[in-house]
């Protein structure tokens, strides 16, 4: 009875992501394209660059490479983090009228991300040891979503280009979006960040 409860909070999980970190941020990123609301845009701009580690997870799960527990846990702190870093952001969205509605839906989208993202730390705490376990269970949950988006991916993929989408190519191409996602983190961590600090505006 517990494993079946873990699948099914895992599923939870998934649904939560692709509302509060997938769907709801889309909208958000469209409405202040159309509103030109350049601060908002600005802060969308660096929570997609940061959650592409979400991305690299489920191509890394659909691969069946054991590091995916690692940066799928990684990665809503990484998310998290983007949304509420920036001094300057934090400043403009602040200063927006309380009754504006974009501004206030983004305001209520970063909290909602937020305990989303605690949730999911929480859950995939659990997973951590996972790279050495990977057959028991609560590992093998985290495998299921990733690889019905796959079998989606596939027929998309053999219909746009004629071609197999197999899981070890996602599973490489998931390498390679890691390798470049933590040489991102390290070129902002040395050049980045000491030259400007928390400010948003020279990304």
């Amino acid at each position: 009875m517990i494993e079946i409860d873990y699948q099914a909070f895992v599923w939870l999980i998934y649904r939560l992501t692709a509302t509060f970190a997938l769907g709801v941020p889309l909208v958000l990123y469209i409405w202040s394209f159309l509103k030109k609301e350049e601060s908002i845009i600005r802060l969308l701009s660096i929570y997609w660059k940061n959650s592409s580690l979400m991305a690299i997870s489920m191509l890394l799960f659909t691969g069946e490479k054991e590091i995916a527990f690692i940066s799928s846990f990684l990665s809503p702190i990484f998310m998290v983090g983007s949304v509420w870093f920036w001094i300057d952001l934090n400043e403009d969205l602040a200063d927006y009228p309380p009754q504006k509605a974009l501004p206030l839906t983004t305001k209520i989208w970063r909290w909602c991300l937020t305990f989303w993202g605690l949730l999911y730390i929480s859950i995939s705490f659990q997973t951590i040891n996972c790279i050495n376990l990977s057959s028991k269970k609560i590992c093998s949950s985290w495998y299921e979503a990733p690889n019905n988006l796959h079998e989606i991916a596939k027929v998309i993929f053999k219909f746009l280009f004629g071609a197999s989408w197999s899981q070890s190519i996602a599973g490489f191409v998931g390498l390679l979006g890691l390798i470049g996602f933590i040489i991102g983190i390290i070129q902002w961590l040395l050049i980045y960040l000491p030259k400007n600090g928390r400010v948003s505006s020279e990304i």
